[in-house]
């Protein structure tokens, strides 16, 4: 696995996450991957919108336009029922590489 297939990977893990609260648009998504981490991850528009376009070509994702609370047109993002599955997934699959990342780390 290459560090560019790593971070995407991650990248549609955290997007998913972000989307298991609801729908949101892209710019509401980045603000919360800031909020959530205490601005120490940020996503620019250059990697997040390939990975929704990717996601919603895979059915992990739908997408349907609204009014935002600014009243801007946006396309809302929220997840299907495989992207509930796939965030299982990738939750369960990080928990896992995570662990024994930390095992290897904590080696003498």
């Amino acid at each position: 696995m290459t560090k560019n297939e790593l971070l995407q990977g991650t990248l549609d893990m955290l997007i998913l996450k972000a989307l298991s609260r609801g729908p949101l648009h892209g710019y509401a998504i980045a603000r919360w991957f800031e909020r959530a981490t205490d601005d120490a991850l940020r996503v620019e528009e250059g990697s997040l919108y390939p990975a929704l376009y990717r996601m919603e070509a895979r059915g992990w994702i739908a997408s349907k336009w609204g009014v935002t609370d600014r009243k801007r047109n946006a396309k809302f993002y929220e997840l299907t029922k495989i992207g509930r599955q796939q965030l299982e997934a990738e939750t369960s699959s990080w928990a896992h590489l995570s662990s024994v990342i930390s095992r290897v780390m904590q080696m003498a």
